[in-house]
């Protein structure tokens, strides 16, 4: 099969903005879920809580596409004023300077001036100058992305209310069921990270769980 040449696609979510989405709509449930069983004491509370649970998230998750738009903005204009200021450079230390304020330190203390050199050639070389920034269905489309991840993960913790009578086992098993996202999503960050999965998904389940103690500590 011929290659159409064309760039590939980028991610409009990567793995890392997916599952840290997850966690924080998860987190922001628990406080909710943690406190039921001395918060509420009957079905019509419980349900109460719910909504309650989830207008959060709908909230918070409509807070946060925004604030990914706004991200996304905000980094656009960022790349268009360096190539504008890296032209406009009066020598090429000045240049070298942009380009090593630009990247993250680390990488900027191990690239050399040959190197640093070499980028602000191929920048100032570019034909293209970056579009007036703007935003596109690619950006709207992750922000969506956002927010139905944070919704969504409300649900995995309400099931066990909705199956479950007795509410001090309901919160103990939605309390398991957030653990085990939490040891997913760990698991998921630390392969991506190229880590050890099993430390990654016991960290983060050990730290959901310490969390947890301390929502029931204060209220659960």
């Amino acid at each position: 099969m011929q290659s159409t040449g064309e760039p590939k696609r980028a991610r409009v979510l990567d793995p890392v903005e997916r599952v840290t989405e997850v966690i924080f709509g998860l987190l922001m449930a628990m406080t909710f879920t943690g406190t039921i069983s001395v918060a509420t004491a009957g079905q019509e509370a419980e349900r109460t809580m719910m909504i309650a649970a989830l207008g959060c998230n709908l909230a918070w998750g409509l807070a946060d596409a925004v604030m990914y738009l706004l991200r996304t903005l905000i980094e656009r204009t960022r790349n268009r004023t360096l190539r504008t200021n890296l032209c406009g450079a009066t020598d090429a230390a000045t240049g070298q300077a942009l380009i090593a304020d630009a990247l993250p330190p680390r990488i900027a203390a191990a690239a050399g001036p040959e190197e640093l050199e070499s980028l602000r050639r191929r920048l100032v070389d570019y034909s293209a100058m970056p579009a007036q920034p703007r935003l596109g269905w690619d950006d709207f489309k992750g922000a969506i992305g956002v927010f139905l991840l944070v919704v969504l993960s409300t649900f995995p913790l309400v099931v066990p209310f909705l199956l479950l009578e007795q509410t001090a086992l309901a919160v103990r098993v939605s309390n398991l069921v957030g653990l085990g996202v939490l040891f997913l999503a760990g698991w998921v960050l630390a392969r991506y990270a190229g880590a050890k999965p099993w430390e990654g998904a016991i960290a983060l389940a050990v730290t959901g769980a310490v969390l947890i103690t301390a929502i029931i500590a204060l209220g659960g």
